[in-house]
């Protein structure tokens, strides 16, 4: 009996700190804008950015188009700072507003595919957090424009870029939706 109150404790322990370090990782990503490099000189990801982060982004990476995943916001904050950043940088911003929240159907994941392929590159795609939406469009753009392998695209849509792959969770609709793609586009998912 007091082994299994040991070991019981132990995996507690055990799983409580890895909850902690999930955690710390997430608010870590948040702080530093979540931006990483996909494919270098061609893509790159992130959560919303300052305009100081973004227009530093803008020129270390020679950025030449945004596709901002929460859509046109014209009298937000955020959004007139970003165009007007985006514009003083002479790249060109791009609006395709999704939800984290609602699969998106065939026909408009075909349309995110077509802005994708058609964008000038260098590309930064973002969203609010740039875990969830912004994981989706880079697995599409990894595996149909890149000709990146299924299985290392998917990685986009990992919790090491913030998204956590919970089938109970409201954000697993962007799992959701790569599955539903991978089928029509003839991949084994």
């Amino acid at each position: 009996m007091r082994l299994a109150a040991i070991v019981l404790k132990k995996t507690g322990l055990t799983m409580l700190s890895l909850l902690v370090a999930l955690l710390l990782w997430l608010g870590y990503l948040q702080l530093v804008g979540n931006f990483h490099e996909v494919i270098p000189g061609r893509l790159y990801r992130s959560a919303q950015l300052s305009s100081q982060s973004l227009g530093s982004y803008l020129e270390e990476y020679k950025i030449k188009t945004v596709i901002n995943l929460r859509g046109e916001h014209i009298g937000s904050p955020w959004y007139d700072q970003e165009l007007a950043t985006v514009e003083s940088h002479g790249a060109r911003e791009v609006n395709f507003e999704m939800s984290a929240r609602t699969p998106l159907s065939i026909e408009r994941t075909f349309a995110l595919l077509d802005i994708l392929r058609h964008a000038e590159g260098p590309i930064l795609i973002h969203c609010r957090s740039g875990a969830d939406r912004t994981g989706l469009a880079s697995v599409i753009y990894l595996q149909q424009i890149a000709g990146i392998d299924e299985e290392t695209a998917e990685w986009q849509l990992s919790p090491l870029f913030g998204h956590l792959n919970l089938p109970f969770i409201k954000e697993y609709a962007m799992d959701s939706t790569w599955e539903a793609f991978e089928k029509v586009i003839g991949l084994d998912s």
